[in-house]
């Protein structure tokens, strides 16, 4: 007869209900001498047995009731002997005794909180497509690892059997959740984030955000896990594959293209502003000797009169017919008349300007008159010249006092403005109204 013997359930060494595993994420309580899954002599808590709960962890009551099964939770820290007085789930079911030494029976299950699982996941070549050019799928992989852990265990509870809970299952349902989503976010990320796709290599960093965002909605609602991490380690392209190949040669075509035409269009705007330049120059000269200028104009009007008339010759208009059919044209002749009378008053009226000019005496416009300018120092720096106007201003305005350094052409040094005599009355104070009796 064992201790354990189902007739002898009233000795014994009272159980210590704790998990001690190293790493687990759910672990199933038994009580000493039995073995996992061979009777329901591992769910049975004797009396006066203990119950510890690590910070950190939640054990889990699963039990019997006639209304159905029943859950309560114990969330550590807690260590203490159970008995009604302290035990919630006792409060329920005290009434439910098997023979003094037990009772009653549950399963017990300890869920980590604190542990945080990470899964290393892999996804196979597959297909991406650059938005621009649709007709080369281009094969890519991507390596990675997920951090995750259990933070609402109710609703982990709530979407998984505790009794039939494997890790190794559970690791593989995540493994192949994280998969399909990296995949999907992968294959729209040149679209959705307008990445070319022989880029996408250098582009980890924006497309394993997207990832995490994705993963940890669905994966909270699917498995009741929170993801602490998706580290991306790897984006690959198989640059090896007959799609690549065709992408590159046409990004590389584009590429030329679009260089060509940036080149040609900086060289056409080159060439703009070189003869806007030119004609810019061109007119500050002519306006220089704009005299001259119109000297030449009115030569190259008497020169272009003269030579018409002289075609009108060639023409006939200069014959004579006294009989008819050819010889003198009136119509003709006086309109070769009018032609020389217009150029020979163009020619004489630029011939007396050109006299006029030479007998009026030069300089008869008088030159500006020269003003007083100043440079003024600020912060070790000349700034100006500012005249006299813009100087009382300034003095006014608070700007330059009699102490701030000044120089014109002429001073060998610079000199404080209060020290010099044209300047030394913008800093003078008008004295108080005396009062009056």
């Amino acid at each position: 007869m064992t201790l354990f013997d189902k007739n002898n359930r009233k000795g014994g060494l009272m159980d210590e209900i704790r998990c001690d595993e190293p790493s687990y994420l759910i672990w199933k309580w038994h009580s000493s001498g039995s073995q996992l899954g061979e009777n329901q002599r591992e769910n049975s808590i004797r009396w006066g047995s203990s119950l510890r709960v690590k910070d950190g962890e939640v054990a889990v009551f699963v039990y019997k009731q006639r209304n159905g099964t029943m859950q309560d939770f114990i969330i550590g820290p807690f260590d203490q002997t159970i008995k009604t007085a302290n035990f919630p789930v006792l409060a329920s079911i005290v009434g439910i005794a098997y023979e003094g030494g037990t009772p009653f029976q549950a399963e017990i299950y300890f869920i980590n909180l604190a542990q945080i699982i990470q899964v290393k996941f892999a996804v196979p070549f597959f297909d991406v497509y650059d938005p621009r050019f649709n007709d080369f799928g281009v094969p890519v992989a991507v390596r990675g690892t997920i951090s995750f852990k259990i933070s609402d265990y109710r609703q982990f509870i709530k979407l998984h059997r505790l009794n039939t809970f494997n890790l190794n299952d559970f690791q593989c349902q995540i493994r192949d959740a994280v998969s399909r989503y990296v995949k999907d976010t992968v294959a729209n990320a040149p679209a959705t984030h307008n990445i070319p796709l022989v880029q996408i290599e250098a582009k980890t960093a924006i497309i394993n955000d997207a990832v995490e965002y994705v993963i940890t909605e669905r994966l909270k609602e699917t498995f009741g896990i929170m993801v602490s991490g998706v580290d991306i380690g790897a984006i690959e392209l198989d640059k090896s594959s007959e799609g690549y190949r065709q992408l590159m040669a046409i990004t590389k075509d584009i590429t030329a293209i679009k260089v060509q035409a940036e080149t040609a269009d900086y060289v056409e705007r080159l060439r703009i502003q070189r003869e806007e330049g030119q004609y810019s120059m061109h007119k500050q000269t002519q306006t220089a000797n704009i005299g001259a200028f119109q000297v030449e104009k009115q030569t190259e009007v008497g020169v272009a009169g003269a030579q018409a008339l002289g075609r009108m010759g060639a023409n006939g208009a200069g014959d004579v017919n006294l009989g008819g059919g050819e010889g003198f044209n009136m119509a003709a002749m006086m309109a070769s008349m009018a032609v020389g009378g217009a150029v020979g008053q163009n020619i004489a009226g630029t011939m007396n300007n050109m006299m006029s000019g030479i007998n009026q005496p030069m300089g008869t416009t008088p030159p500006p008159i020269p003003t007083v300018v100043y440079h003024i120092a600020v912060n070790g720096q000349p700034n100006g010249p500012f005249d006299m106007a813009t100087l009382t201003q300034m003095a006014n305005a608070g700007q330059i006092t009699a102490d701030s350094l000044v120089w014109k052409n002429g001073m060998a040094q610079w000199a404080k403005a209060g020290a010099v005599d044209e300047l030394k009355n913008l800093f003078t104070v008008m004295p108080p109204i005396p009062p009056t009796e």
